[in-house]
């Protein structure tokens, strides 16, 4: 499988903060995925108060969805003014503060303390600053990272997962020699050798 021209493509963390004060996210659902709701059980696998981590989050209402089905929601997102805006749009009262291990990032944590977002790169995480997880909803991170991180992409989230937690990912399939991208395109086979 080619992936094209986009191999070499980079976006800047710039750009992405740029998207969202401009508010150019049309990758924003605001109705939450469809997929989610389709391929819950999946996520769930018949388990109560898990868990669940959404990497380069915005502003995803699955989020809030989630934690009103008692799960424990971990997000991390760039960008401080989408993390603010979820907040705001569900009327969730939050708390801001300092993340120790990382330099100039921040944790907003919901009051009721099922939702923690962290602004900062996704690369500054680790499992000692936010453990680890028995689900992953990656839809549009993997697409959204650039090509040339892909594998470091990976490789940190193998290692926030669980021995039994469940990775639901989304995709895009189109022609990579025909729009440059994000959302980049992920042949399966690179999903299976990323992910081993």
């Amino acid at each position: 499988d080619d992936i094209g021209s986009q191999m070499d493509r980079v976006v800047t963390e710039e750009q992405w903060l740029q998207k969202w004060d401009t508010g150019n996210t049309g990758f924003h659902k605001e109705q939450g995925h469809p997929l989610l709701q389709k391929y819950l059980d999946v996520l769930l696998n018949g388990r109560s108060g898990l868990r669940i981590f959404f990497p380069l989050c915005g502003k995803a209402v699955e989020m809030k969805w989630l934690a009103d089905m008692g799960h424990n929601v971990v997000g991390v997102e760039v960008s401080e003014k989408a993390l603010k805006e979820f907040f705001a749009e569900h009327s969730l009262p939050y708390c801001e503060e300092p993340v120790p291990e990382i330099s100039g990032a921040k944790q907003f944590q919901c009051t009721s303390g099922n939702i923690s977002l962290y602004c900062c790169s996704i690369y500054d995480l680790s499992s000692s600053v936010v453990g680890k997880f028995d689900g992953v909803w990656d839809r549009g991170a993997l697409v959204a990272v650039n090509p040339c991180d892909r594998q470091r992409y990976v490789s940190l989230m193998i290692t926030l997962m669980e021995k039994n937690s469940s990775y639901l990912l989304v995709t895009v399939s189109y022609d990579p020699n025909k729009h440059k991208g994000p959302p980049f395109y992920v042949p399966e086979s690179e999903i299976k050798s990323l992910f081993g």
